[in-house]
């Protein structure tokens, strides 16, 4: 999936106001859209690491109903947004297979939280990645990627599916659009904000 807003200028530079900074990692299985997330919301040009696939991962890397995939990341995508006049993100993408794991343990160091990407055409996919995300105590939402034949689960279906806690948001976004990407950014901001202050007044 290619970012629909990529060829669009972006500043290069923090504005003088910004005061602090958090990490978000952006995580979720092969293929279900991490790259295009990053791109479609970073205000810099998006460093990535992706490769051309070669014949190497075949048998490894399962390309079923996605035909076109030809590159994979394989260390980490990085992206930065300015979300208001004091505050940036750091938008840091995993790689989704298995074996890029010990890297996706060191990228989650310092995260304040993490938007895991879901593709609802397979969400058995998804179960090691939020089992990951649990076992190291990162708060996370879950954003369903919606792809043109994506089938369109009920939020008590998807959250049965995926065994998710009550507390966890589901969102839905295209990936590749930049105002939908933003707006589960927003959301899921918000979310760790209001968590946050819940646990102050415990």
């Amino acid at each position: 999936m290619a970012s629909a807003n990529s060829a669009e200028p972006r500043p290069a530079y923090l504005p003088d106001t910004v005061q602090s900074a958090v990490k978000i990692l952006v995580t979720g299985p092969f293929g279900v859209g991490k790259t295009t997330l990053v791109g479609s919301l970073s205000e810099i040009a998006p460093l990535r690491t992706e490769e051309t696939m070669t014949a190497a991962g075949a048998g490894v890397d399962d390309l079923t109903g996605r035909p076109d995939k030809t590159t994979t990341t394989v260390a980490l995508d990085f992206g930065r947004i300015t979300l208001n006049s004091r505050l940036a993100l750091y938008l840091f993408g995993t790689p989704g297979q298995q074996r890029f794991w010990p890297l996706w343990e060191d990228l989650s160091r310092g995260a304040l939280g993490a938007i895991a990407l879901v593709d609802a055409r397979r969400i058995e996919e998804s179960f090691d990645v939020l089992g990951q995300l649990e076992e190291q105590r990162i708060p996370f939402a879950v954003a369903v990627n919606t792809f043109p034949d994506s089938p369109d689960h009920p939020e008590e279906e998807l959250r049965a599916a995926l065994d998710l806690l009550p507390e966890v948001p589901i969102l839905k976004c295209d990936a590749r659009d930049r105002r939908a990407s933003y707006d589960v950014l927003i959301d899921f901001v918000d979310h760790l904000h209001s968590t946050a202050v819940l646990e102050l007044q415990r």
